[in-house]
């Protein structure tokens, strides 16, 4: 029986390791059928992803590092060249250098403030600008956002205005791209035991914090992160755009 992704292209940006949120998605994706392209950072990085991509039958495999120019429209030049279009993104991409990140919002840097919102939420819009024309049956863009962004969170410091800003592009862009057929989504979990995460302080205390005030008592996995991604990249959720979806066990719920 065919998957809801059956035919389906899509590109996954944020894949570090085995741990990955966005390896939660791949891995969902790749069981409902879609074909896939896959990023690395570095070369450092890429030595610990190849395994994933052969795992998952990736037949795109680039660098992206977002910082460096010239490196998305690449990525997206060698996806136009192999496929002729792409039907679904999901990008999972965040970044605060770390002196930022454990300081108060008030202390940061510009240079730090720029960098933490170039990565985590500009290179979206980069990314959907090159995404758009290729997205010729329509498509849908996705990306990860985080309770931190509605609400204070202990620690959580830069990364919330910064996925607040991400949250607001998404119906921006939603409303842009709508008479396109593109869909945008920003898909907020709950926290999750990834590498990205390891920098928040404290981030063992959140993470019980959570499970303890989420009304399932227990933190998400990557593969029901996968889940949603998988649902909202098919033909299923087109009637949804600009929405940020949590899936977090109901955390987002208690006031």
């Amino acid at each position: 029986m065919s998957g809801m992704l059956q035919g389906k292209k899509g590109l996954v940006v944020g894949i570090a390791n085995d741990q990955s949120i966005a390896y939660g998605c791949a891995q969902v994706f790749r069981a409902e059928g879609a074909d896939l392209a896959l990023t690395y950072v570095n070369e450092k990085a890429k030595s610990y992803i190849e395994p994933l991509r052969d795992q998952l039958g990736a037949e795109v495999f680039e660098p992206c590092d977002v910082r460096e120019n010239g490196q998305i429209e690449a990525l997206f030049a060698k996806i136009e060249e192999h496929w002729g279009k792409l039907d679904f993104l999901l990008h999972s991409v965040a970044f605060a250098p770390r002196e930022e990140l454990h300081g108060r919002v008030i202390d940061c840097s510009q240079e730090g403030f720029d960098m933490a919102m170039n990565v985590s939420c500009h290179s979206f819009l980069s990314m959907a600008r090159h995404a758009e024309p290729l997205m010729v049956d329509g498509g849908a863009l996705m990306t990860m956002s985080y309770y931190g962004a509605e609400k204070v969170v202990d620690h959580y410091n830069l990364m919330g205005p910064v996925k607040a800003a991400l949250e607001a592009s998404v119906r921006y862009m939603a409303t842009e791209l709508g008479p396109q057929g593109i869909r945008v989504y920003a898909l907020s979990p709950g926290p999750v035991p990834t590498r990205a995460a390891s920098g928040i302080d404290r981030f063992d205390e959140l993470m019980e914090a959570a499970a303890a005030r989420a009304p399932r008592h227990a933190l998400v996995t990557i593969e029901q992160v996968g889940a949603l991604a998988a649902f909202l990249a098919s033909d299923k959720a087109t009637g949804m755009t600009g929405n940020v979806v949590y899936v977090d066990n109901g955390y987002n719920v208690r006031g």
